[in-house]
């Protein structure tokens, strides 16, 4: 009777790995079964709103399937990220986030919690940020920047696109690091930005290489994010070359699925978006952007996100920042 019950234990066990083989199989093959939406949580014609549509139409090209790209700005981003983190989880309605998803985990209350309601599949570009100073400063370097400023306290200023974006949480991360007083500045996106130290009205600020890249040779460029030179401003060092920690992070565009899809249809989905991301015509378009074109694993992405939200935590917690 034992060796009865333990045969018909054993078979049971091998029908219900066939079964799981089965579901992955099909999830492989069925997938997609519908449209899909993108939805990109800021207004047309931006950056992010660009780069979706380029990979949504490599993707409609090759699935022969349907996929649209929806708008849904509105409170930083967070509407269209709670819209996806609530999608049923079977890989057709896809987010289309930009790093600022993490960030507002520790400046804000989230509806949904960035690490676990989302599937990373791949970031599609990366934006390092680039440390500019007004060209009429007398300084040509970061050490003779730093000098500056602590020689003449209250006197120098660092903007931003914006409360709580990567511009404001570097420049923080900047006077702690450096004993600096520079004064945040805050602009209502990275155009007015830009203005603003074009017309000399900041000392410093960071900037996003990729929206800024025309205008960089306008400023004395102190430094950049990352762990690599920019290939296309070699004689500008990384801060993290420079002496300065927690620099490592950069700008990204990136792709997710709701946290509960299966890794079939996820890792399915990734290897498409890797694949498109290989091709010449794409590259070169992400590269014109002034952006470095992404396609890593899901696996390496998730690694990228958590390490991403762990330092942006760090810095906001020590740097005191509050959105408030």
């Amino acid at each position: 009777m034992t060796k009865t019950f333990t045969r018909r234990m054993a078979l049971a066990t091998v029908g219900s790995l066939a079964l799981l083989g089965a579901g992955s199989a099909l999830a492989q093959t069925a997938y997609p079964s519908q449209p899909i939406k993108f939805i990109v949580p800021y207004p047309a014609g931006g950056a992010t709103d660009v780069l979706a549509r380029m990979v949504a139409q490599k993707m409609q090209d090759s699935w022969q399937q349907t996929v649209v790209v929806e708008n849904k700005p509105g409170a930083g981003g967070t509407i269209g990220n709670n819209q996806v983190a609530k999608a049923p989880a079977d890989g057709h309605t896809v987010l289309f986030g930009i790093v600022a998803l993490v960030q507002q985990m520790t400046l804000m209350k989230l509806p949904y919690d960035p690490i676990k309601d989302f599937a990373p599949i791949s970031r599609v570009a990366i934006s390092p940020s680039v440390l500019a100073a007004s060209p009429t400063l007398p300084i040509n370097n970061l050490a003779e920047f730093t000098s500056l400023v602590k020689a003449n306290p209250g006197k120098h200023s660092i903007g931003s696109y914006g409360p709580g974006t990567s511009a404001h949480l570097q420049g923080a991360l900047l006077n702690l690091q450096s004993g600096l007083d520079l004064m945040h500045v805050p602009y209502q996106g990275g155009a007015p930005l830009v203005t603003a130290m074009i017309g000399g009205q900041l000392s410093s600020a960071f900037m996003d290489a990729g929206s800024s890249k025309q205008h960089l040779p306008k400023f004395k460029l102190l430094g950049v994010t990352g762990t690599e030179r920019l290939s296309w401003l070699p004689n500008v060092p990384t801060l993290k070359e420079q002496g300065l920690n927690s620099y490592e992070p950069m700008g990204w565009f990136g792709l997710f699925m709701p946290g509960a899809t299966p890794k079939p249809v996820v890792d399915k989905f990734s290897a498409e978006t890797q694949r498109i991301l290989k091709l010449p015509d794409v590259r070169e378009k992400i590269e014109a952007m002034g952006l470095i074109p992404g396609g890593e694993t899901t696996d390496s992405f998730a690694k990228v996100v958590k390490s991403d939200a762990d330092i942006y935590a760090r810095i906001i917690r020590d740097a005191k920042i509050t959105l408030n």
